[in-house]
Order: C-alpha cells, then structure tokens, then sequence
C-alpha cells in the first residue's frame, strides 16, 4: 500500500526535460494509409489547376483535400460521418476567414480573429475526440486564408472549390469499404490483443495488480486498458443487427479475451492473443475463441454498454475552456509578435502556438521543442530542394506532393520527423502564386516558429488549469462507486444475467479514466495538491475487484461447462 501524501507532482525544473522528446517510435500500422490517402486527395485538384494554369486557388482546393487526414481508424459507417462533419468544420473556419478577409485588412483583427477561430477549433476537436490530425491542420488552413487579399463576391466560388475538393476527400477516405469493409474494426481488435499479450509478458514475476509494480508493468497495464477501450468504441459504432452483426459479435468475444487477460494475466497465454492479432491482420475468417463459461453474459454486457449515451457536447467542452483559453491568448500573441517584429505572415506563428497545446503543459514543452527542431530542420531542407521546385510549376506541385506522403508516413514515428516535411510544403504552397525569394521566406519561417513556440509556451504556463485536481479527485469516486458495484455484484450468489459483465466494463472504463485523467492533472504546473495516495489505492482496489470478477466468471457453471479456470484462457 502505497502512503504517498497528496501531491503537485515534480517541480517544473524537473518536467523541463529532453530526455526522450525526439526519440522516434514504430511506425504507426496502417501508416501508408493516411499518407496515400492525402496524396490523392491533394493530386487531382492541384493537378487540374496547374493544367488551367490557376495553381493560386491551390490554397482553397488544398482547404477540403486535406479532410483526407482524418478518421482513419475508425469504421466505414462511422467515418463516413465523421468526414462529413470535417468537411463542414473546414468550410465553416474558412468561411468565416475569407469573409473577415474580404472585410478588413487590419492584420490585429485577423490575428485575433484567427486566435478565436483556433480556439473554437481547438475545443471542438478535443470535445468530439475527431482524432489526429486534430485542430492543426483546420487552423493552419483558416488562418492562411485571413491574410489572403478577397472581397465578398469571391467568397462563394472559393468556398465551392473547397466543398468540391472536400467531396472527393470523403470519396477518398471510403474507397477502401467494398475492399476491406471490416478493416478498421479487426485493427482495433487486433491491437486490443495484442496490448493485453504485452501487459501479461510484463505482469511475470511482479505479481497480478499487486504492490511494487514497476513503471514498464504499470504503464503496459494503462496501454492495455486504453487498446481495449478502444477497440470497444469502435465496435460499438458498429450497428448491433444486420449483415455486419455476425462479424461485429465475434470481434466482441475477442476484445472479451483481451479484457479477460488484463484482469487476469497470469492464466493468460499471450503467444495465444498474438496468434490471434495476427489472423486478424488480414481478411481471412475471425478467430473463434471457443466456448466459455459466461461468454452470454459477456456479450450481455455489451448491451449494457450500448444503452449508455455520451454526456452531450456543451458537457464535454466544460473542461476544455483552460485549454481553449490558452489557445486564444497563445496564438493572439504570437501573432502579435511577429507583426511587431515585421514579418509578413503572422499566421505562421500563429499555427505554431495552436500546435503546441496538449492535454497539459509538460506535454506541451515536449510538443514546442518537437516543434522547433521539425521546423528549423524543414527550413533546410526546402533550401536543398527550392532550387529544383523552382525549375517549373509541374516540379512545384510533384514536390508538395512528395512532402505531403513523406510528411504522412513520417509523423507517427515523432512529431518532429513529420514537421520536417510540412515545413517546406508549407513554403512551396505560398509560392504556387508565384516564386518568392527563397532566403526571405526561409528566415520569416525560422523566426515566427521560434516566436511562436517561445510564446505559445509561456502562454500555457500563465494559463493554468487549476481544473485538473478536481477532476482527479472525481474520477477516484467515479472509480470507487464502480468498484464498489462490482464487489456488491460478486457478494451474490446468482447475479442477474450480463449484471456481472457490465459492472466490471464499468469499472475497467473507470479505471482507464482515472489513468488518464491523473497523467493529464500531474503534468500541470502550479495547480492544487494531488490526491496521489487516492489515486494509488482506488487503482490497486479496482484491479483486484476485476481480477476477483475473471475468476468469478472462470469458476461458474455454465451450460454444462467444467468449472476450470483453464477454460477462460485467452
């Protein structure tokens, strides 16, 4: 038992740290997907345009191709809304940024407008949980449009060409349906198993949720938690009846397993769960998992989970307004500084403070110095490859293209190593109206990205979140009244059919809250106390509880099965 006092956490001298900030990670699975994803979403458009010799609408084209980015993970039917509601997202900030446009050329009031309009792009996305590439990617498009020079008859042939861009992005984004219509969903089942493998490997010899747990077990027991409820909304965005139910049931039962294994790990075989994971990889049949006791009510549980609705949109955004807030003052004032420094395009620093913001301030350090190295290493590299850009504007386009793929397939390994090909993309974009002299252009981007990082960053410092203790403090009783639930449950001698298995899906979503909401809090500076101690025993409680519920469920007769825990293995 852990006797930690409440606690802040590390002082910030200490969260100031590099150590780790650029080391590279695998490659993210199905990384070729967005990367191919934007490149035919981007082709065609800035491709016709080059042959009607119009590359300078690229910029409005380039607004709706990008929507192309998004809601790779997620299954067809609800991608297909997701992308919509991007698209009107898109069209939405650039409207509002061309009219203000077309209005007032003041460069104060479109930075602070384009603090605002990163802002409301910040919370939307955070709120709605739309995914990478989050609100960056919105606001860089929004906000290169407030400083493009438009009058109001212009407004709605601009906007046509963003929604016609944005139609095909959606068309791009479902091509892969009628191929590999269950693809999105067997990968998030997949990545359920395999976590849950991991977290049993890391679980030998430290004891199943017990004390002394070391960083590596805790954190691949967190991973494990958070692949499962993943997997789980996503199978849940699945319709329940119909053609796709037969496949959507059998991918509970495995994401069940998974569940099943993180309770348990030491019955667990993990070679099992990654045999698993790796016949989902392809489109063969679905592993079956065989009979188990309590396998109806698992599913039962299930339905349990479906009848909960979401907390509405306004109660989501509740949190959010410390992180809104430091996005508007972030951005305003980088903008602000780098027009007092007289540069000509504010909205780069702009964009660099809203990509700066993260779930907490030792987040954000982290993504400012990802921020600068990327872009400064960008700068670089557009100084080798301008020369050859320059050569004629089919070489522009197909180098925009290549650093578009590159920049795609290169930032789930850090975001830094992607940000080395959106730098000079970014530059070769302005230069699609014409050629601009290469050293101005690569100085104003230099020093609106440090404007902006240096900033950004003492804007999130001075904004503080002094929410997140609270919050902390609410998801240990969220957690305790779960947990509390379950032991009630497993007191009686028959619990209600699927009672059992919706309890202890309960607990486990709370468990992972908790998680992420104390990782979120402790990387806050200047905030309240930490409940640490709480924290520490409502965690240690709760996973004992969903290990007592496996070994419940293991050791109940069902339908003529042998009371084995063996017969629960994964």
């Amino acid at each position: 038992m852990s006797s930690a006092p409440p606690t802040s956490g590390t002082s910030p001298a200490r969260r100031l740290s590099l150590a780790g900030v650029l080391r590279l990670r695998r490659p993210s699975e199905i990384w070729f997907k967005p990367a191919l994803s934007s490149v035919a979403a981007v082709a065609p458009p800035n491709l016709l345009l080059l042959a009607l010799g119009r590359l300078d609408l690229a910029m409005y084209t380039m607004a709706g191709s990008l929507c192309a980015l998004y809601a790779h993970n997620r299954p067809y039917a609800a991608r297909a809304r997701t992308l919509a509601w991007v698209v009107l997202g898109m069209l939405g900030g650039v409207a509002v940024a061309l009219v203000t446009a077309s209005l007032t050329r003041n460069a104060v009031v479109l930075v602070t407008v384009g603090a605002l309009l990163a802002a409301v792009q910040k919370a939307l996305c955070d709120a709605t949980r739309v995914g990478p590439p989050g609100n960056v990617v919105l606001t860089f498009i929004s906000s290169a449009a407030l400083f493009v020079p438009q009058t109001l008859g212009q407004v709605p042939g601009h906007l046509a060409l963003a929604a016609a861009a944005g139609a095909w992005a959606w068309l791009v984004g479902m091509a892969p349906a009628p191929v590999r219509p269950h693809g999105p969903e067997r990968r998030a089942t997949a990545q359920a198993l395999n976590a849950a493998a991991a977290y049993a490997v890391a679980s030998r010899g430290t004891g199943e949720g017990g004390t002394g747990e070391g960083d590596a077990h805790a954190g691949a027991r967190a991973a494990g938690y958070a692949a499962v409820q993943a997997a789980w909304q996503t199978l849940l965005a699945l319709p329940s009846t119909g053609a796709r139910a037969a496949t959507r049931h059998a991918l509970e039962r495995l994401v069940v397993r998974a569940e099943v294994a993180l309770a348990a790990p030491a019955d667990t075989d993990p070679e099992r769960l990654r045999a698993w994971a790796h016949a989902l990889r392809g489109g063969g049949r679905i592993p079956r998992t065989g009979d188990a006791p309590g396998e109806t009510d698992e599913l039962l549980g299930v339905d349990a989970e479906l009848a909960a609705r979401p907390a509405p949109l306004w109660q989501r955004l509740g949190p959010l307004t410390p992180i809104a807030a430091r996005t508007a003052l972030g951005c305003a004032l980088a903008g602000y500084a780098s027009l007092a420094l007289g540069i000509g395009r504010p909205y780069w620093a702009l964009v660099t403070a809203a990509a700066l913001y993260q779930a907490n301030v030792t987040l954000t350090w982290s993504r400012a110095v990802q921020r600068v190295v990327g872009n400064l290493a960008g700068v670089l590299l557009f100084a080798a490859i301008a020369p050859l850009a320059h050569l004629g504007q089919a070489l522009l386009v197909l180098c925009c293209l290549a650093l578009n793929f590159g920049a795609e397939a290169l930032i789930t390994r850090n975001y830094w190593l992607g940000s080395v090909c959106v730098t000079p993309m970014a530059l070769l974009v302005t230069e699609f109206a014409g050629y601009q002299a290469p050293g101005d252009l690569m100085t104003e981007r230099a020093v609106d990205t440090l404007v902006g990082a240096l900033v950004g960053f003492l804007a999130a410092v001075v904004v503080t979140n002094r929410r997140a203790g609270n919050r902390v403090g609410q998801a240990v009783t969220a957690a305790d009244r779960a947990r509390e639930r379950a032991a009630r449950l497993l007191a009686e001698p028959a619990p209600a059919p699927g009672a059992l298995e919706a309890a202890r899906r309960g607990l486990a979503a709370a468990l992972t809250d908790l998680r992420a909401t104390a990782d979120g809090a402790a990387g806050e500076w200047w905030g309240r106390a930490l409940p640490q101690e709480r924290v520490v025993l409502a965690e240690q409680a709760g996973h004992r509880t969903l290990a007592e519920a496996v070994r419940r469920q293991a050791t109940r007769p069902d339908r003529g099965a042998r009371t084995r825990t063996e017969d629960v293995r994964p």
